[in-house]
């Protein structure tokens, strides 16, 4: 059985009414969740009428949804201070009533910090302070109510916090940690994740990825099945040609591009590509939709594909 979730970007420019519009559509259609990503800027010309903040999207969605699990792949560790992040996500948990998850990276994309005056440190520090703000965040939500919470790394410092608020989700809400990194992003998930996400890759990447999890995780002495093994696939179906073909322009794609975790095609022909995953060990998938505004993209994807995605 493969747990099916949609996966919006925003960035490529949409307004809050048209988020709320497609994660409803996701709500009504049965998807277990709808997920965004965080970034301030597009990876190409447009992106009209501007970024809209990951966590001010969520507050609202989470008042304005009552089932699906709503989060991020991935906020990035260089837009937030940890302890403020671990108060917004806590306080957005609690406005869910316990639906919300974190996914957190390193952060890559140097022109939306340049864009918007974020600092962005070379690879090896902004992977320190992942790791650092993966004890924080975890640290802040594990401490008992009425306890403290001190930390002490090279790039944080928090003393004798009272650690509030509290996530509704006890102990915590879900971390997610998530890319194609030889060493660091598995070990760190290994670590401190509940769910390790391989983005945009091919089946056998994602094969190797989750493999190399394993051994992360013999390491430190966790039990691999212990964490979710996901990926994010970019989908593009239609009911014909012409719309598979529409659809697959608006992302720049010919037909699927297996290399990059893309698939276009049909209903039949997107299920074959899922079940793909599945086998290679993925039992949840965040389906890429980059047009917020095809709504009927996620109505055909709840109707066709969703019912028969664990066959």
């Amino acid at each position: 059985m493969v747990q099916l979730r949609i996966f919006t970007e925003p960035h490529v420019g949409a307004t809050y009414d048209e988020i709320l519009a497609a994660a409803r559509a996701t709500e009504q259609g049965g998807f277990d969740g709808f997920f965004r990503s965080d970034h301030y800027l597009w990876f190409g010309e447009g992106g009209e009428p501007g970024p809209t903040d990951a966590w001010a999207t969520l507050a609202g969605l989470a008042r304005e949804t009552q089932r699906i699990r709503l989060g991020t792949l991935l906020t990035a560790a260089t837009f937030r201070l940890p302890g403020p992040l671990a108060i917004t996500v806590a306080q957005v948990d609690a406005m869910s009533g316990g639906r919300v998850e974190l996914g957190l990276g390193a952060a890559w994309f140097e022109a939306e910090h340049s864009a918007y005056g974020i600092p962005f440190p070379p690879l090896r520090e902004r992977f320190d302070r992942l790791e650092e703000q993966l004890q924080v965040i975890r640290g802040l939500w594990e401490t008992p109510a009425g306890e403290r919470f001190s930390f002490s790394g090279r790039h944080y410092r928090l003393v004798d916090s009272p650690a509030l608020p509290k996530p509704a989700q006890s102990p915590r809400p879900p971390i997610i940690v998530g890319g194609r990194g030889a060493v660091r992003t598995p070990a760190l998930a290994a670590r401190h994740a509940d769910e390790y996400n391989v983005p945009f890759a091919s089946v056998d990447t994602c094969t190797r990825q989750y493999r190399r999890l394993g051994n992360a995780c013999d390491r430190v002495g966790r039990d691999p099945s212990a964490l979710v093994h996901s990926a994010a696939v970019t989908v593009c179906c239609g009911r014909d040609r012409e719309e598979v073909r529409r659809r697959a322009a608006v992302v720049g794609l010919d037909g699927s591009d297996p290399e990059r975790g893309a698939i276009v095609g049909s209903p039949d022909e997107v299920l074959t590509a899922l079940a793909a995953y599945r086998d290679a060990g993925a039992s949840r998938l965040y389906l890429q939709l980059i047009d917020l505004r095809d709504i009927a993209h996620v109505e055909l994807l709840a109707q066709e594909v969703l019912p028969h995605a664990g066959t």
